[in-house]
C-alpha cells in the first residue's frame, strides 16, 4: 500500500458480507442498510495531536478486523482496489 494516513485516520478495506442465507435465499441490498460495516485495517495514522502536544495512542493496527459506523467511510479506488478512510472515533469495536 502506498498510502500513509495522517492524524487519527485509518485506511480500511471493506469486507463485503455474503448476501445469501444458509438456505440459499438471496437478500436484497435494502435488507442490510441499517447494519454496521466490517473491514480490515490496512494502514493507520500516527494518532491525533492532543491539546497538550502529545499524540493520542491508536488502538487499532494494520490487520485488525473492525466494526465501524455505517456512513463514516469515505470511499476511494487505488490500483483498481476499493478502500475507505475513516477516523478512529468512528470505530465501534475490534472483531476477534
Amino acid at each position: 500500500m502506498k498510502l500513509k494516513p495522517l492524524g487519527d485516520h485509518l485506511v480500511v478495506k471493506v469486507t463485503k458480507e455474503d448476501k445469501t442465507t444458509k438456505s440459499g435465499i438471496v437478500l436484497p441490498d435494502t435488507i442490510d442498510k441499517e447494519k454496521q460495516e466490517v473491514g480490515e485495517v490496512m494502514a493507520v495514522g500516527p494518532g491525533k495531536t492532543l491539546d497538550n502536544g502529545q499524540k493520542e495512542e491508536m488502538t487499532v493496527k494494520p490487520g485488525d478486523k473492525i466494526l465501524f459506523k455505517k456512513y463514516a467511510l469515505d470511499e476511494f479506488k487505488l490500483d483498481e482496489e476499493e478502500f475507505g478512510t475513516l477516523q478512529l472515533s468512528d470505530v465501534i469495536a475490534i472483531v476477534e
